[in-house]
């Protein structure tokens, strides 16, 4: 087990880098400290770990506001904390905004981990003992037909500019790794949901409009077929990948749960019905199909066995299990604002 005591969670304020920073407090087994660091962009938010500060402020838990672009702030923060281990989650996701403005994803996603992993490089010199992981998506590899699932050894076919910074980004990890022997590894998750998600993605999207009575789009035909994973599930991969991953490898982090998108949003208005005291038949009425995104890919699937033999870790929520506890958090927050 790798021993695992100063922790930089880049993008720790956002939706899955919160996740993972809870779960890592929720671990007996850790007992180290937690640097996060965020530029508290649109999709960041320090209320996401608002009991943790409370509970480990100025001991084991500190933030950092700061650009991954930013070298002298980042070799700072490897000084002052004296990190062992990156975990990035820092990057620009949205495939609508990388469309509209591909640019501010380059900045991010790509320059962003290149600086990141430059500071580490210069930080950490000939260490072992540490380790750099780089959070990737299933999204590099592109898309596929109605058969067959991504792996680790599939090539990269990105087909859209999220896509390919995030590719590139992995590729530049790599060739630390490579080059310089930087102690590594790289997980691909499938598509992520849950608890205080930003609405620019489906699932809260969707949910915030059934209760807000508005229309629910849905690209193209709605046909396209999407591997859903509870935000928890990944957080727990990552921290077994942590512990135990071997250094210089790649983990695929899927549910094997697919759903298509229009099936999962007609689910979702049936629970979200139950849930909210609405009428089934009046939400899914909403359902429009407005014209497709240009570059969607149709299906996107996860081989995990490598990660389930190598490291024990399997997902633990069902989908009608993780959405349920998804829509309840929105109509809390719904009732509380």
């Amino acid at each position: 087990m790798r021993k695992l005591e100063n922790l930089l969670v880049t993008g720790g304020a956002g939706f899955i880098g919160s996740h993972f920073v809870h779960r890592l407090f929720s671990s007996k087994s850790f007992s180290g400290r937690v640097v996060v660091y965020d530029l508290l962009t649109y999709a960041g938010n320090l209320s996401n770990l608002a009991v943790l500060e409370k509970s480990y402020g100025r001991t084991r838990f500190f933030f950092e506001q700061g650009d991954i672009c930013d070298t002298l702030h980042l070799e700072r923060v490897f000084k002052v904390y004296d990190i062992d281990t990156v975990i990035n989650f820092a990057a620009e996701t949205h495939v609508d905004s990388a469309i509209s403005d591909p640019g501010r994803f380059v900045k991010t996603n790509i320059t962003g981990t290149f600086t990141l992993l430059e500071a580490a490089k210069t930080f950490w010199k000939e260490r072992t003992d540490v380790l750099f992981h780089q959070i990737s998506t299933d999204e590099v590899f592109g898309s596929l037909g109605q058969r067959g699932k991504f792996s680790e050894e599939s090539p990269y076919n990105p087909r859209n500019p999220y896509a390919a910074t995030k590719a590139a980004a992995d590729n530049l990890a790599s060739s630390f790794f490579h080059t310089y022997g930087l102690p590594l590894t790289i997980s691909y998750s499938s598509n992520n949901y849950g608890p205080n998600q930003h609405e620019e993605k489906m699932i809260p999207s969707m949910i915030q409009r059934m209760l807000d009575g508005r229309p629910l789009p849905l690209y193209g035909d709605g046909l396209q077929v999407r591997e859903w994973l509870f935000a928890g599930d990944h957080a727990e991969a990552v921290w077994v990948i942590l512990q135990k991953g071997r250094v210089g490898e790649r983990y695929a982090v899927g549910s094997g749960m697919e759903y298509r998108n229009l099936d999962l949003l007609q689910l979702l208005c049936c629970m979200t019905a139950d849930e909210a005291g609405l009428s089934k038949k009046q939400l899914l009425s909403r359902l429009v199909f407005v014209k497709d995104r240009k570059g969607h890919d149709q299906r996107y699937a996860l081989n995990t066995e490598k990660i389930r033999k190598e490291l024990g870790w399997s997902p633990r929520t069902p989908v009608d299990e993780g959405l349920r506890k998804t829509i309840l958090w929105y109509l809390d927050r719904s009732k509380s604002s």
